[in-house]
């Protein structure tokens, strides 16, 4: 059973874009039921989205649209469905999970840049996929474990300018990731650190911070923690709902099926 506590959470992330119910439930499922043979049954998720303000129709064209994709399944346990992730939906899931639930980096981690000979579409795809970021024609910053191409020439990155920092900031999600900073912000305010959450309330909580950092941690490379300004409004968000998370750790499917009988 949900009290009336979901309702400023969810009013908390109200202004902020991206509120797509099929994205919404991948979170969900994400967080919740990443593991082979994990299932929600349908009376819980239809409880947790009717909490997060989506209407029932809504969730039936979403699961639609997730079964027709090949992210979700479903199947008939007596008189109640139950929704699964299928195994590509597990192994995307899977892929993603290391950057979402990341602990926030340490400030002081090494980093490296790296100066190429020239442009090109080959070569910029090859430090791309080993993490490093441009910053100008033929340099690219990175953590200092990643692996520079032959031919390349890397450099031990000291002390960092400010204005380098600033470069490899994804500038264009700025208001976004201020946008959630404040979301974020006031939902710690709302929570007091003693507050009772059941199983279901908790779903709801981690569904809203999971499917919000998400949407904008995934949209650009992690940065290199030597490189990242302290008060970057991304990063303060990182520590925010590494915080979060761990104050309300994931319930147990089998909790989350009592609460939603108990109702």
């Amino acid at each position: 059973m949900l009290s009336e506590q979901p309702a400023p959470l969810v009013a908390a992330f109200a202004g902020l874009g991206g509120q797509r119910v099929w994205s919404l439930m991948i979170s969900l499922f994400g967080d919740l039921a990443q593991g082979n043979g994990d299932a929600i049954d349908g009376p819980v998720l239809s409880t947790i989205m009717a909490a997060l303000d989506v209407r029932p129709e809504a969730s039936r064209v979403a699961l639609h649209r997730l079964r027709n994709d090949g992210w979700l399944q479903s199947r008939k346990v007596g008189r109640i469905s139950q929704h699964s992730l299928t195994a590509q939906g597990r192994a995307e899931s899977a892929a993603a999970s290391p950057r979402i639930y990341a602990a926030p980096p340490d400030l002081s981690e090494p980093w490296q840049m790296v100066m190429t000979e020239e442009n090109g579409r080959e070569i910029d795809a090859t430090l791309r996929a080993e993490g490093f970021i441009p910053v100008m024609p033929r340099v690219y910053v990175g953590r200092s474990e990643s692996t520079a191409p032959k031919g390349s020439l890397p450099l031990r990155g000291e002390t960092p300018p400010d204005w380098l920092r600033r470069a490899v900031e994804p500038t264009a999600l700025e208001p976004e990731y201020d946008a959630l900073l404040h979301a974020l912000s006031t939902l710690r305010g709302t929570l007091a650190c003693d507050s009772h959450m059941n199983a279901l309330e908790i779903a709801v909580l981690r569904c809203l911070i999971v499917h919000n950092w998400r949407r904008l941690a995934l949209k650009h490379p992690a940065l290199p923690g030597g490189l990242i300004r302290s008060d970057w409004s991304g990063y303060q968000c990182h520590l925010l709902v590494d915080q979060l998370l761990n104050r309300h750790p994931r319930p147990a499917l089998q909790d989350l099926a009592a609460a939603s009988a108990a109702g």
